[in-house]
């Protein structure tokens, strides 16, 4: 059995653009669903929502057989905690709030297997339970660690963070970066789409992929333009918010019309 070669850190080296969605909901059924739609990537976030690591097991089995590629992020950047993700088969890992070179310094240890890190060794499922024969000898350049900068402080030590070897993305958090920026809750604010924008053209001359989620569809458009590699495009959850809530106004001026048996009204 070979180790799988990772799809997604391939097509990031190849500067080729990977259009994603972001995953909140912890059932696998609604992965599925999602995984059919043929995206290039679905997020699955292990930050804001209820997934643990069980729920990661089962979004990793459902996407298994689809062509979409799964990126799990972790909730803080803790070496136990990532162990834990890796040790499951995360290929692609998501940090989020990494203000500093020497926290991404530290990130790339916890990823990688000694020499060249601190990664603790077990026979998991990412080995499929040791089938993979070398998987120790080969993972470190299998997986693909994302790091997020999405504060003032990160931005300001974006330079370093890209100087840092090992890191293969950039993801910006626009809602976080806009808090900081004294801007919450704009993230379409002038001042932080300047800094956005010049982030992704910084990240892009460093030679990482810079990524980024929004769900307006020009600004994911603009920052593809921009040289953004791997663009999250929507939310299940959102994507669930607006379904309904378009659904259910198209028929309320129905049901509170006259009907033909009286003034009675539905609803």
């Amino acid at each position: 059995m070979d180790l799988p070669v990772n799809t997604f850190k391939q097509a990031l080296q190849r500067k080729q653009p990977q259009i994603g969605l972001w995953i909140n909901l912890i059932h696998s059924l609604s992965t599925e669903i999602c995984a059919g739609a043929g995206f290039d990537w679905l997020l699955f976030d292990g930050e804001h929502t209820p997934n643990d690591l069980q729920c990661m097991l089962a979004h990793l089995q459902t996407i298994a057989a689809y062509d979409s590629q799964p990126v799990c992020r972790v909730p803080v950047g803790d070496t136990a905690l990532i162990k834990q993700y890796l040790d499951l088969g995360v290929p692609n890992l998501l940090v989020p709030m990494v203000d500093t070179p020497e926290q991404a310094r530290a990130l790339v240890q916890a990823c990688r297997y000694p020499p060249h890190g601190i990664r603790g060794m077990a026979g998991a499922r990412a080995s499929r339970w040791g089938r993979i024969p070398g998987y120790a000898q080969q993972a470190n350049a299998q997986v693909c660690l994302l790091v997020q900068v999405e504060t003032r402080l990160a931005m300001s030590n974006l330079d370093a963070i890209l100087a840092v070897e090992g890191i293969d993305g950039v993801f910006i958090g626009p809602a976080d970066l806009s808090a900081s920026l004294g801007h919450v809750g704009d993230a379409g604010h002038a001042a932080v789409q300047s800094v956005i924008e010049d982030a992704i053209v910084r990240i892009r001359e460093a030679g990482k992929a810079p990524g980024i989620l929004t769900a307006d569809v020009a600004l994911s458009r603009h920052y593809l333009e921009l040289g953004a590699l791997f663009v999250a495009v929507g939310l299940d959850t959102q994507l669930l918010v607006r379904g309904t809530a378009e659904l259910l106004s198209q028929f309320r001026t129905l049901a509170t019309m006259p009907t033909e048996y009286g003034d009675k009204t539905y609803g």
